[in-house]
């Protein structure tokens, strides 16, 4: 279970994002099929390349480990523009999520 984790995130973080395996390891710095590796559980990054690839994502390695947060770079758009709106536009937002939520 756990083993799968990290390279089926990694797939599902990138695919969001819409780059290619091949560009995320060029633009890693890394040879053209690094990702690919990772992904299909050939090997697992270091520590610091784990780092580097949270920065390309633009997402947080706590972010990158909560299963909870499927589009973590969404939801970190969504907030920092909920945190803009007054009060009554705030209240009315949260009623919609509501309302879709218990569909």
């Amino acid at each position: 279970m756990y083993e799968n984790f990290l390279p089926d995130r990694l797939a599902e973080l990138r695919l969001q994002k819409g780059i290619s395996a091949r560009d995320m390891s060029l633009s890693l710095g890394q040879a053209n099929n690094y990702i690919n590796t990772i992904e299909n559980k050939k090997s697992l990054p270091s520590m610091q390349s784990f780092f580097y690839i949270c920065e390309f994502l633009e997402i947080t390695p706590q972010e990158f480990f909560d299963k909870n947060n499927s589009n973590p770079t969404k939801l970190k758009e969504f907030i920092e523009e909920a945190q803009k709106l007054d009060y009554e536009s705030f209240s009315h937002i949260l009623g919609i999520m509501k309302a879709l939520n218990k569909r």
